[in-house]
């Protein structure tokens, strides 16, 4: 019976911070690094569990591919922060680079 106790606390915590992070990926006013620590922790008390014998392996591991679905999807629906300042960002600071590598695999001229 202690172990029922303890194994239905487990349970219960993971699906509370299972539906904070889902909340948090499906619009609720919350800052996007807020956002990030909800679903780290709950992919963190999903590990924990199925490594106790809480949670059967493959349900943890398809409520966290869930988890980071949800958040890949958001992440790609919010348009890319743009650097500010004189450089104006990384799209500029790749383009020298760019450059650099390409000058580097032209072949040299040979000198006689």
């Amino acid at each position: 019976m202690r172990r029922a106790a303890r194994n239905r606390g487990v349970r219960s915590e993971v699906k509370t911070l299972v539906v904070k992070a889902r909340k948090s990926l499906l619009g609720a006013p919350v800052a996007e690094s807020d956002r990030y620590e909800l679903t780290l922790e709950a992919v963190r008390a999903l590990d924990r569990a199925a490594s106790k014998g809480v949670l059967h392996r493959n349900n943890a591991a398809r409520r966290k591919a869930r988890l980071t679905r949800q958040m890949a999807k958001l992440a790609v629906a919010s348009p890319a922060p743009t650097g500010k300042g004189k450089k104006g960002g990384a799209a500029t600071a790749a383009a020298p680079a760019a450059a650099k590598t390409a000058a580097s695999k032209a072949p040299a001229a040979k000198k006689k």
